[in-house]
């Protein structure tokens, strides 16, 4: 059959569907660019996560690729209009860690208002400060969430659960479908101007890189907080650390960054902010369906089969 090069690690149920279809499983993990390079030479399909950069350099030396199979949501790793020159199907697991990135989301919210991470840390250092901590109810509070898609639509039923009140930004979605969730569909101005807590969920462009920056944040209110789970860059953050050290901002709660790992970033140094490392999708669950479902999406595309998450469209001859 084919040889489908693995760049990265996925669930082993994933990878043993793809050698039960017959096709030859090349686990190839931690290559630099250069070995990447040699190794795509011959492979129909290639697999990786968020850490493999698929640019246009390396498809051209995949020449025989018919398929990149993103183990994720995320797609701004992968070069999707080269792919698409090429004839190159990018396809992707859009269901498989929202459950995980909902609930990740949910976790920093509390975790951020209720200084969770600075009070264990300063009692494991032999403080007890329990005046210090001291955190707020989330209870009441405005919810304002930036894409309600299939993540954000998810946080707003758990936010709901907890008694916020929500709000949300996202100019595709129906409106019937935010009054289902109980969400008032506002612009983003108006979002700022409401929302107590801010939580972004929406894919990485053009358009939505820095999409919370300063001009969002001057129309926020005073304490607001802001929750990243999405991806790095949404959130503008020269924009958020100004906000921070004025106090307009009250917290953040970060789980991904403009570069990773955020090596000397000053946000690292601010009590008021709680970082956890991309850690979004990474459960067992998330990681389990991650790879199963893009394992299934390449063997389709390998067959010349209907791809139901692809993202691009291409020709798509099968692969004997």
């Amino acid at each position: 059959m084919a040889r489908i090069l693995v760049a990265e690690e996925i669930a082993e149920s994933g990878l043993e569907l793809l050698r039960t279809a017959g096709h030859d499983v090349d686990v190839q993990l931690g290559l630099t660019p250069g070995e990447l390079e040699s190794a795509i030479v011959g492979a129909a399909g290639l697999i990786v996560r968020s850490a493999t950069i698929v640019t246009a350099e390396l498809l051209r030396f995949g020449s025989d690729l018919v398929v990149v199979g993103r183990a994720g949501i995320g797609l701004d790793n992968v070069d999707i209009a080269a792919a698409t020159d090429r004839g190159v199907m990018v396809a992707n697991a859009p269901q498989s860690n929202i459950v995980s990135t909902a609930e990740q989301t949910m976790g920093l919210i509390l975790a951020l208002c209720r200084n969770t991470p600075q009070a264990g840390a300063a009692l494991k250092a032999g403080r007890w400060e329990r005046k210090l901590w001291t955190g707020t109810e989330i209870q009441g509070k405005t919810l304002g969430i930036i894409g309600l898609g299939r993540v954000g639509s998810l946080v707003a039923e758990r936010a709901k659960a907890f008694g916020m009140n929500l709000v949300a930004f996202d100019p595709f979605v129906p409106h019937q479908h935010a009054e289902d969730l109980g969400v008032r569909l506002l612009s983003l101005e108006e979002l700022a101007v409401e929302a107590d807590i801010v939580t972004v969920h929406v894919n990485k462009t053009d358009e939505t890189v820095g999409l919370v920056g300063a001009g969002f944040l001057a129309k926020a209110k005073d304490g607001v907080r802001i929750i990243n789970v999405a991806r790095g860059g949404i959130v503008d953050e020269d924009a958020l650390l100004a906000g921070l050290v004025s106090g307009r901002v009250a917290g953040a709660a970060l789980d991904v960054f403009e570069s990773e790992p955020p090596t000397g970033s000053p946000l690292l140094g601010l009590d008021q902010v709680i970082v956890t490392p991309h850690l979004g999708a990474s459960t067992y669950e998330a990681q389990l369906k991650a790879g199963v479902t893009i394992a299934e999406q390449v063997a389709l595309a390998l067959r010349g089969d209907p791809v139901p998450f692809a993202v691009n469209s291409v020709a798509n001859p099968a692969v004997n």
